[in-house]
């Protein structure tokens, strides 16, 4: 196994790294590799981002990389792209802090978030910077804020899903004083201007081997209930007679079951049931959740709220209307086509659809009910690429039949009359998806007009 030192070795020399340290190097500056890098090093594996630390302040950097483009990004604090490369100027020291820290790098490390985060590394001299115990705390597999928690935390309220985060996505436990921090403060997560920053952590928790690590954090330290509070009313809501788990268990077990190169997808899976709390129903003693799929008024407020895009709400909102339709082994194909006429007007793909019900069917800890075999996803897979065969029409618009050419036949001018014929012959073509050719449809509209066909109202169509 690789040492730290051999993998932030390794980095060094990658383009542009090498040569953005031996500029800052050759103007006399500081350089180190800080945060991340250093923290996936000693957890043994390659970073995916290398951030540097330097003494250098943004117009030096700007004057030193002139010919690359530099881009100062910095908000909180001075951060300059160099190459795509982020080069952080250090923080002035913490006023409040006692101790080590008023040297660089430790000035800035001290204003980092968590000890884990705040390691920098010196790839002239190879030593480590850890003023702060973070070597010590991944060997004990601990979280715990820099310095003061509470003043890590008012400096940025995101900090605290941060720690919730981290700690699941390692598998570490979280330090009394900081757990205790987080509950206390919890409130603050409702910051103006953090909801991006919250919707991107939780992002980011979906790419984890378990996300529900994530949310139980989230819920055991309050910040759920603010975040997320359509999944977090579903704690201890029993989910009733088909499950032998909570609605809020279950949501976290098909979230885990779906992919996480997936996420929101994945999210979706956390989220699928929260409609239950809104359609709950007592009959005869047990909860039961009449068409729960239906109610995402308040899913729909909370990734508003976090600031999700349209087109992920819609994809979500989709996922879960959609997660409730059978496809079952005795299935008929004329029910598996009206299937995707639904995942039509959803957008929704058949595989989404079918992930979903994957996990959704994994979900469960009622030991009568059982996940889906390998043989019983190929047999519904079967079905729906059995129906894709016959190219049925998904929707009235994909009829051989335009509304002008059933004006000719019909004699009438353009209104809802038309509509209600497009109706009836989408019906048949979905009986029968032979019967969708222009003949075939032309002559079904002329015996609707010899039958003296009505629409909704009674009014006939000649």
């Amino acid at each position: 196994m690789r040492s730290a030192a051999d993998i932030l070795d390794t980095i060094q020399v990658r383009h542009p790294i090498s040569h953005i340290l031996d500029t800052l190097w050759a103007e006399g500056f500081q350089a180190f590799l800080a945060g991340g890098a250093v923290r996936d090093a000693l957890l043994g594996t390659d970073p995916a981002d290398v951030d540097i630390l330097t003494n250098a302040l943004p117009e030096d950097l700007t004057r030193l990389f002139a010919d690359q483009q530099p881009k100062y990004v910095g908000k909180s604090f001075a951060v300059t792209l160099v190459n795509r490369v982020e080069v952080a100027t250090c923080r002035p020291a913490d006023q409040k802090a006692k101790g080590a820290g008023h040297t660089f790098p430790a000035t800035d490390l001290g204003r980092r978030d968590l000890t884990i985060n705040s390691m920098a590394w010196d790839p002239d001299t190879r030593t480590l910077a850890d003023p702060f115990g973070g070597q010590k705390d991944i060997e004990h597999k601990v979280i715990r804020f820099t310095r003061d928690p509470v003043d890590r935390i008012e400096e940025d309220p995101v900090r605290m899903v941060r720690a919730c985060r981290f700690a699941a996505r390692f598998g570490f436990k979280m330090a009394p004083d900081a757990f205790n921090a987080i509950r206390a403060h919890a409130h603050k997560i409702t910051a103006e201007g953090a909801a991006d920053r919250i919707q991107r952590e939780i992002i980011k928790a979906m790419d984890m081997d378990k996300p529900s690590g994530f949310f139980n954090l989230l819920h055991d330290t309050g910040l759920l209930a603010l975040i997320l509070p359509s999944l977090d009313r579903c704690y201890d809501l029993d989910g009733g007679p088909h499950h032998g788990e909570t609605v809020f268990e279950h949501n976290l077990m098909v979230g885990d079951a779906l992919p996480a190169s997936m996420p929101i997808l994945r999210l979706a899976g956390f989220l699928h049931d929260t409609g239950k709390a809104d359609a709950l129903e007592i009959k005869e003693g047990r909860n039961t959740f009449p068409g729960h799929q239906k109610f995402t008024q308040a899913l729909m407020a909370d990734l508003e709220r976090l600031r999700f895009s349209g087109k992920e709400m819609d994809r979500i909102y989709a996922l879960v209307r959609g997660h409730m339709r059978p496809l079952k082994a005795d299935t008929s194909l004329k029910a598996v086509r009206r299937l995707l006429v639904m995942l039509n007007d959803l957008n929704l793909s058949y595989q989404d659809f079918l992930r979903m019900r994957i996990a959704d069917k994994k979900g469960n800890m009622n030991p009568v009910k059982k996940p889906y075999t390998l043989g019983d996803i190929r047999l519904r897979l079967g079905k729906i690429l059995d129906a894709l065969d016959e190219h049925p029409p998904f929707n009235v618009n994909a009829l051989d039949i335009s509304g002008k050419e059933i004006q000719e036949i019909l004699g009438l001018p353009q209104g809802p009359a038309i509509g209600k014929v497009k109706d009836f012959l989408f019906e048949q073509v979905l009986d029968d998806p032979s019967l969708n050719q222009r003949p075939t449809l032309e002559d079904l509209v002329r015996q609707m007009a010899r039958n003296n066909f009505t629409d909704s109202d009674g009014k006939a169509i000649n």
